[in-house]
């Protein structure tokens, strides 16, 4: 069976997200004396043969991000989303490369894989139907405000490890949702950006 490009998109974008998922959740109980509060996500990158899942892992997520965004403008002719999705995939690819011991890196890759994992979620509403066009925005600007409060110092009790976090799941939750509804919710007669 030949899989079409939407189809390709949504394999890439839940294969990558959930292999991500796996191997940040492997690298945390690999690493040594690691705290969700206190510890930030990019801690699990250097130091310990956790570095080595959660490098490797979060490498495979840019990779297959940057997959995903090919095929979703094949798919879909959406460059916005497209454009928004492939510089997620660069900023992941660059925490895995330029890890913490990069420190006048490190923050504008996670920065842009931030921003713009959080600014895909909220494109998407224009290429799929509700209810998953309502929750992607929903989990898109759940990123951001988490974002917004991480960079103003304000964890909510969390801890700075635990509102990274809040910034890192709701996409980590839209990811396969997507890929899922795109592997199997038929295309539209016209494919291409939803229309309100």
């Amino acid at each position: 069976m030949r899989f079409g490009d939407r189809q390709w998109a949504g394999l890439f974008l839940f294969a990558g997200t959930a292999e991500f998922a796996v191997g940040l959740t492997i690298a945390e109980i690999v690493y040594p004396n690691y705290n969700m509060s206190t510890n930030f996500i990019s801690d699990l990158g250097v130091g310990t043969a956790a570095a080595i899942v959660f490098n490797t892992s979060i490498i495979l997520l840019g990779v297959a991000i940057l997959a995903a965004a090919w095929f979703l403008l094949r798919a879909f002719h959406d460059r916005y989303l497209a454009l928004a999705v492939a510089l997620a995939g660069i900023g992941a690819l660059g925490v895995g490369i330029f890890t913490e011991d990069y420190p006048a890196i490190h923050p504008v890759v996670s920065f842009v894989a931030f921003v713009f994992s959080a600014l895909s979620a909220i494109l998407a509403f224009r290429i799929v139907r509700p209810p998953l066009q309502y929750l992607s925005v929903v989990l898109g600007v759940a990123s951001l405000v988490a974002l917004g409060l991480f960079i103003s110092g304000t964890y909510a009790g969390l801890g700075r490890g635990g509102m990274e976090r809040m910034i890192v799941w709701p996409v980590l939750i839209w990811g396969p949702a997507l890929g899922g509804y795109l592997m199997v919710v038929p295309p539209a007669p016209h494919e291409g950006p939803a229309t309100p």
